[in-house]
């Protein structure tokens, strides 16, 4: 088979998960050479180890530093859009969605490098069923409009992963089940480590960025969808998704920013995302695979100072793409709906507004540079 799945790892570190997860495949059966690994980094990371470990693996694959990445986007004609990639931040993963884009692949997997695939899951062939899901499946709601996607035992565990608004805890879950087709994302849940954010790590008693109480696989029960009208929060860190959407996909200028805000680029990518897949009738699946979560200790005030920033915005972006009904017929028709909502409107009444405006342009920007690679002139810059 043809390569059709772009694996995206934004690592400066733990590169070398990426074994562990190529061992799972072939363990499985699957065929590593339908993948194509792009190794996301920095100038000062271990580049050349990086390249030997892929080919030591066996698998095809690029590392872009942040050199590697500026003559990408010279070569493509398109380095007017350089600043859709934040300097020092893990919305580096939007270079990989145009490195995706501009090489045609029909698949893309985000990969964190603080993961670890679970064995008993073949974790590259379960996405892609995922994907191509048609049948009957669970579907959570609530009337708060929010899907705390570790719902099943929270009751006994208590926890909101990163990204879920304030405002809309202590929900009362509600669960039915329905016929679904067009899956466009397969969202994979996290054991050990939970995906929480600093105030909720601090509430749990942790000072070292992880917290105290951890997930099994016994959190996590049949796989399942948000219903139509209801929001969820989408981490990357174990993440499949169609070529479709990646005009409404774009992970968001986080960190690199005059605000400061960070640590919703991921989130706020999921938001739009499920706004247009309700649009559009199309569906984002959440279970298996699960992977390890294994974040390593740093300080909780360090996150709590990149999260603060965007915290009373977080409580209210929902609102406003909920309230955005385009009649739109594609992701990128929906999304410019949405970009140009934020980028036209004044945001005065909330604190750092202003980067509501500056995510509008940027996300009317991507849809600009997605239509330049497709272009003559950048498809021939390879």
């Amino acid at each position: 088979m043809d390569q059709d799945v772009c694996v995206i790892v934004p690592t400066i570190r733990e590169y070398e998960c990426v074994r562990a997860y190529v061992e799972n495949a072939r363990v499985h059966g699957f065929d590593v050479s339908r993948l194509q690994v792009v190794l996301v980094t920095e100038d000062f990371c271990e580049t050349g180890a990086m390249a030997a470990m892929l080919e030591a693996e066996g698998v095809s694959g690029e590392v872009f530093d942040g050199t590697r990445r500026e003559e990408w986007f010279e070569r493509r004609g398109i380095a007017e859009y350089e600043h859709l990639v934040p300097e020092a931040s893990h919305a580096q993963t939007s270079f990989g969605l145009l490195y995706m884009w501009a090489n045609d692949f029909e698949y893309g997997v985000f990969i964190d490098d603080d993961t670890l695939p679970h064995g008993e899951w073949d974790f590259f062939g379960r996405h892609l069923e995922n994907l191509a899901f048609e049948g009957e499946i669970e579907t959570v709601s609530s009337k708060k409009r929010w899907v705390n996607v570790l719902y099943r035992n929270a009751d006994e565990h208590g926890l909101y992963p990163r990204g879920y608004p304030y405002s809309a805890m202590d929900e009362t879950v509600e669960t039915d089940r329905r016929e679904v087709d067009g899956v466009v994302a397969s969202q994979g849940l996290w054991t050990n480590v939970p995906d929480l954010d600093a105030v909720r790590i601090l509430m749990d008693g942790d000072l070292e960025g992880q917290a105290r109480t951890r997930t099994t696989a016994e959190d996590f029960g049949t796989d399942f969808v948000a219903a139509r009208g209801d929001y969820l929060t989408v981490c990357s860190m174990n993440l499949a998704f169609r070529r479709e959407v990646i005009p409404a996909f774009y992970q968001l200028p986080m960190d690199d920013n005059p605000w400061e805000v960070g640590r919703f680029d991921d989130i706020w990518s999921g938001v739009f995302l499920k706004r247009a897949c309700d649009l559009l009738d199309s569906e984002i699946y959440n279970g298996a695979p699960l992977c390890e979560h294994n974040k390593a200790p740093r300080s909780t005030f360090d996150d709590l100072h990149n999260e603060v920033a965007g915290l009373e915005l977080n409580e209210h972006l929902w609102e406003i793409v909920d309230s955005v009904d385009p009649d739109a017929g594609s992701y990128a028709e929906v999304y410019e709906a949405m970009g140009r909502r934020l980028a036209e409107s004044e945001w005065d009444s909330y604190r750092n507004g202003e980067f509501l405006t500056y995510v509008g342009e940027h996300m009317l920007d991507w849809l600009a540079c997605l239509e330049e690679l497709d272009r003559p002139a950048a498809l021939a810059g390879n």
